[in-house]
């Protein structure tokens, strides 16, 4: 059974104040469907360090985050590209940009360790 989900809207707004509040910076790149769209979550660390989130279906019907692409430090239009290309796919997508340190916390996972 799907989970009830908040306004994409109203999530976006809340991922940000919540970064905001603890003192990092956070905006929406792409506003997508206000109710019914999805969440992508782009994430840096002093503006280094790039990775993107988004919710994958579960077997169970759920939706749980997922890294969906990590910055290639060699190769950092690669990142980019694929966060446009996504933006081009979808455009119920939203795109939030959180620059924040250890930003998973904010979408309940703790940061894998390198």
């Amino acid at each position: 059974m799907e989970e009830p989900r908040l306004p994409a809207r109203v999530e976006a707004s809340a991922l940000i104040r919540q970064v905001q509040v603890a003192g990092g910076f956070g905006t929406v790149l792409q506003k997508g469907e206000p109710d019914a769209g999805t969440l992508m979550v782009v994430m840096f660390e002093n503006g280094t360090n790039s990775r993107a989130y988004e919710r994958m279906p579960m077997a169970d019907g759920t939706r749980n985050w997922a890294r969906a692409k990590e910055e290639d430090p060699e190769n950092k239009q690669e990142f980019s590209d694929y966060i446009n290309r996504r933006r081009t796919q979808d455009p119920d997508l939203w795109v939030v940009e959180l620059d924040i340190a250890e930003g998973e916390r904010f979408i309940g996972l703790a940061r894998p360790s390198a």
